[in-house]
């Protein structure tokens, strides 16, 4: 049994003219406030990654750190560019490619995330999980397990959820 969780970066500032790059936007207070709570909603469910990867961009790093100081985790953290506006496909293939770990991390970006959903949550959801499928805002957390006892096992389809936080869903 493999487990996945995807979180999504925390909410930003929105990009224009006078914002810088992409990569380069940071976290509103809306984000540094929801991303712990996240942090928090893991550790009191127990759910400990034992590889966390990263997309570098600013908003994911200020998301897993904000997330982390409450989760507390001491998995070994590695920054990875192919994360980065990465599609359902690539990810997919990232995953396929992760080391022998049962439960990592993964924190990034939608429209990569929301699509990857789709493509891994299997058909056999059961009522009121289909949410997860549907849309992927930020600073949301989806838990996934997998009956495979290899990453290169992973097939479309085959995801059961777990879990789905959003952070409106949590107390302060």
């Amino acid at each position: 049994m493999k487990r996945l969780y995807l979180l999504r970066h925390a909410k930003t500032e929105q990009a224009n003219k006078d914002t810088p790059a992409d990569a380069s936007r940071m976290l509103t207070e809306t984000g540094r406030r929801d991303a712990p709570k996240i942090g928090r909603a893991m550790r009191a469910k127990g759910y400990l990654p034992d590889l966390i990867l990263c997309s570098p961009s600013t908003r994911t790093r200020q998301t897993l750190d904000l997330a982390n100081t409450e989760l507390r985790s001491a998995a070994p953290v590695e920054f990875v560019n192919a994360i980065y506006a990465a599609s359902a496909a690539r990810l997919l293939t990232l995953f396929q490619d992760l080391p022998e770990v049962r439960a990592p991390l993964i924190v990034g970006h939608n429209p990569g995330f929301e699509d990857s959903a789709k493509l891994l949550i299997s058909s056999k959801t059961a009522p009121g999980e289909e949410r997860a499928g549907e849309k992927f805002p930020t600073s949301a957390l989806l838990v996934l397990d997998f009956a495979i006892n290899a990453w290169k096992e992973l097939v479309p389809r085959t995801g059961a959820v777990a879990d789905f936080i959003r952070p409106k869903d949590l107390s302060d």
